[in-house]
């Protein structure tokens, strides 16, 4: 160890040396002492550095790192930034399935509303036509008031058989005595004039050849019975199955379910009469079938019969 003589740079140690007594008394120099302490503090204080730096504690594994909490959606804005607009989500529509009860029912009404509206606007104008303007609708219908004004003008009483240009005839001159009309079927062919007479009072008489098959005759026969100015009969020889005839107007077809054979009753039944008003129920009537005509009063002596009735 240096003394204070010894010319060495290191200062004297004044830590007491192990097993040595202090000194006594208050001699030391309060510098030294100062020094001294400091030294001591240093050598203290670099010690315990030395073990930090050289080993580390050992972690506890019982228990874990604290976890680091961050603030969320992201790093944190600075101070005094403006925050960004947020982004509108458009709501999601959730598609509903078609209500189609109520579509079906109104479109149910709808129909039927301007069903009705039609129909009546239909009747409306049904019944502002008049029996020639119906008349004048049915296809095939032949109007010989307009082709054949000379025919139709014919209308003699006359007795004795006749002949006509077509077959069954719509007009020509005719027996005094009319065939009954009170919506008969005659099962056998009847006389031309007789028939004719009964038109001229406003019937309609149907005509069928004899081959017709006989559920077509009970179609037509339905028609028939029960309504007056209508008469019906076998015609045999006509070019059709089926013949319709009122005074001045024909009709020909083929089947008995042609619906325009009740478009021709319904417009001229009565309508086509050339007196109107007069039956053919009643009176000189002639029930019976054949076709050669009755000349009913001719043997009384009552002369050629007038023009009409």
């Amino acid at each position: 160890m240096s003394t204070q003589h010894s010319g060495g740079n290191r200062k004297p140690s004044t830590k007491a040396a192990s097993g040595a007594k202090p000194k006594q008394g208050g001699d030391e120099d309060l510098e030294d002492l100062d020094a001294t302490a400091a030294d001591e503090t240093a050598e203290e204080s670099e010690e315990p550095a030395a073990k930090t730096t050289s080993a580390r504690p050992k972690a506890n594994p019982r228990k874990s790192a604290p976890v680091r909490k961050t603030a969320p959606g992201g790093p944190k804005r600075p101070a005094g930034s403006t925050r960004p607009a947020a982004k509108k989500i458009a709501p999601v529509k959730v598609k509903q399935g078609t209500s189609w009860g109520p579509i079906a029912l109104f479109t149910t009404v709808g129909v039927l509303a301007l069903g009705i509206i039609g129909f009546a606007g239909w009747q409306v104008y049904e019944n502002g036509l008049n029996w020639q303007d119906r008349a004048d609708r049915i296809e095939g219908l032949v109007d010989y008031r307009k082709t054949d004004k000379a025919l139709v003008g014919q209308r003699d009483h006359v007795w004795g058989a006749q002949k006509y240009s077509m077959n069954p005839p719509v007009a020509g001159n005719h027996n005094q005595n009319w065939q009954r009309c009170l919506g008969d079927v005659y099962p056998a062919a009847i006389a031309t004039e007789h028939a004719l007479h009964s038109m001229e009072h406003g019937a309609v008489w149907i005509t069928y050849r004899p081959d017709l098959p006989a559920d077509q005759v009970e179609a037509l026969a339905k028609k028939v019975r029960g309504n007056d100015y209508m008469l019906m009969s076998p015609f045999p020889g006509q070019d059709r199955p089926i013949s319709l005839q009122a005074w001045g107007f024909q009709l020909k077809v083929d089947n008995a379910r042609d619906a325009r054979i009740d478009e021709f009753v319904k417009a001229l039944r009565q309508n086509a009469s050339l007196e109107p008003g007069t039956p053919c129920s009643s009176g000189d009537i002639i029930t019976e079938t054949g076709t050669a005509p009755r000349d009913l009063g001719k043997d009384s002596g009552g002369g050629m019969p007038a023009q009409g009735n």
